[in-house]
């Protein structure tokens, strides 16, 4: 069994390749109603998610493991790893490690989202948080819309600085900013552990573009009521987010929306005919969904085992794959 790490998967799969995967799968007709729902258990140490998820070809799951004290130790909030199984024989085919698979395949349906819901002269992005996500998501931005100015707002001064670092590099005009930065801006993402709100809704205009991707619990949100209120609300999955997305679910409890309000899931989004406002602000929100581990495990594996076939040097990235016995 082929085992691939952190380093493996980012150099096997860009971010626009992780993209094509997810909305390959889309365009192919799989249902993400249909998807089978995540468990959470609660262990001493957090959380561990149980995702499967199979197609004809693959099938595949997820156990992650969600540790908060982790970061504090120096170690990955995220842990675990994705069993990739063939899909007619069921036999194992390869291990992923699950918290760099996370981090693209989330940055990856957001590229899509952002690609359909942004406008296509966005320029300006605020970005909540400084971690792994942030980055993939700001690569996975500047994948699909040329942006040249970024402000990033984050608790903890020295990730953020050094994002901004980072992003000067790829030669953006970047600072690290404030919530209220929100007012200017063409593009928001939220990629943190927030458990409430990160800014005043009534401040993003109606041109911008928010993507919320940090939680999944009901009670756990990074928008706030009123956002969602004026937003035309796209998700991967109405019965997913209607499971698990408190940005949704706490404005629905106080009676602020309907579920009618959800205008439309990420398969409806991309296949067109889907009506995008341009009065409004637009309001992508992710839960993560174990089809979307299953689309970017097996294009990491289609990669791995391509390389693998030409005259590959030492250095590649399918010589750093180790097999499993």
């Amino acid at each position: 069994m082929i085992h691939l790490g952190a380093d493996d998967i980012a150099a096997l799969l860009t971010p626009a390749a992780a993209a094509e995967a997810v909305g390959a799968a889309l365009r192919d007709g799989l249902d993400p109603e249909s998807c089978p729902a995540r468990s959470g258990i609660p262990v001493p140490a957090g959380e561990l998610l149980v995702m499967p998820a199979a197609s004809a070809t693959y099938a595949g799951v997820k156990i992650a493991g969600v540790a908060p004290a982790n970061p504090g130790r120096g170690l990955p909030r995220i842990t675990g790893s994705f069993l990739l199984l063939d899909g007619p024989t069921l036999l194992p085919v390869a291990l992923l490690d699950a918290a760099a698979l996370t981090t693209v395949r989330t940055a990856a349906v957001s590229a899509l989202a952002i690609d359909a819901l942004a406008a296509p002269d966005a320029t300006r992005l605020v970005l909540f948080g400084a971690g792994p996500q942030a980055y993939a998501h700001l690569e996975a931005a500047l994948e699909v819309r040329e942006l040249t100015h970024l402000a990033v707002v984050s608790r903890t001064p020295e990730p953020a600085e050094a994002l901004v670092a980072y992003a000067r590099g790829l030669g953006l005009r970047a600072h690290t900013g404030t919530p209220s930065e929100v007012s200017g801006a063409d593009l928001v993402i939220c990629c943190t552990t927030a458990r409430e709100p990160l800014f005043d809704g009534r401040l993003v205009p109606g041109r911008a573009a928010v993507v919320a991707v940090g939680s999944h619990q009901t009670a756990v949100r990074e928008t706030d009521s009123e956002l969602v209120r004026r937003s035309s609300v796209w998700v991967e999955a109405r019965a997913a987010a209607l499971r698990e997305a408190g940005d949704l679910l706490i404005p629905l409890a106080g009676g602020v929306i309907a579920e009618d309000h959800i205008a439309g899931n990420l398969a409806e989004l991309l296949r067109g005919g889907a009506k995008i406002p341009s009065d409004r602000p637009r309001l992508f929100k992710s839960v993560g969904m174990a089809w979307e581990d299953l689309a970017v495990a097996a294009a990491v594996l289609r990669a791995w085992t391509t390389v693998r076939e030409t005259a590959v040097g030492p250095g590649s990235p399918a010589g750093k794959g180790r097999i499993v016995r």
